[in-house]
């Protein structure tokens, strides 16, 4: 049954999430409330990972989901779940590309649906913001005062000449370093 019900909800986020990984996190955030297969702090935090890690985030989110709700075989059937509908759908439309490229109902409908992909994105941001800042580990409010000091102090870094040329990398490795200082 598990198997099943990770299938139709993977299935359906791949077929619905367009706009790539950043579009499927709606979707990630209302399984979490749905099932127990994992948290919305956990959909914060592989976030994170699949940030600074490869691979995309609907694929990692949706191997670990399987992974813990129904082990490898799960992990197996979540994945292949989401990516499915994205094949069908590449399969279908390169069969037809030259054919409806220039069609003014295709050009409508991909005009029409860029506004929902925006939609979808501003909608994990703002679900986001309120898991990582504004939300503490038991699911409580919690005033977001780390966050404030943190950016309080990376934009009084960023007044430094100096500091304004470290690489990126820099930032990402003391952000992480401050992370799991803040956490022990």
């Amino acid at each position: 049954m598990v198997f099943l019900q990770l299938f139709i909800e993977f299935f359906q986020i791949g077929l619905f999430a367009v706009g790539g990984g950043p579009a499927t996190i709606p979707f990630l955030m209302d399984l979490a409330d749905k099932y127990d297969w994992y948290t919305r702090a956990d959909v914060a935090n592989m976030l994170a990972v699949s940030e600074s890690t490869p691979g995309p985030i609907g694929v990692n989110m949706a191997t670990y989901a399987g992974y813990n709700a129904a082990g490898f075989l799960g992990g197996i059937v979540a994945t292949c779940s989401l990516v499915l509908p994205s094949l069908i759908v590449i399969v279908i439309v390169a069969r037809m590309l030259q054919s409806f490229s220039e069609n003014k109902y295709v050009k409508s409908a991909f005009w029409t649906i860029r506004p929902a992909v925006t939609g979808l994105i501003a909608t994990a941001v703002v679900g986001l913001i309120q898991t990582a800042i504004f939300t503490a580990s038991d699911g409580s409010f919690q005033f977001p005062a780390v966050p404030v000091i943190m950016c309080l102090a990376f934009f009084g870094c960023m007044q430094i000449k100096k500091l304004q040329k470290l690489h990126p990398i820099v930032w990402l490795a003391a952000g992480a370093a401050l992370g799991l200082l803040l956490k022990l």
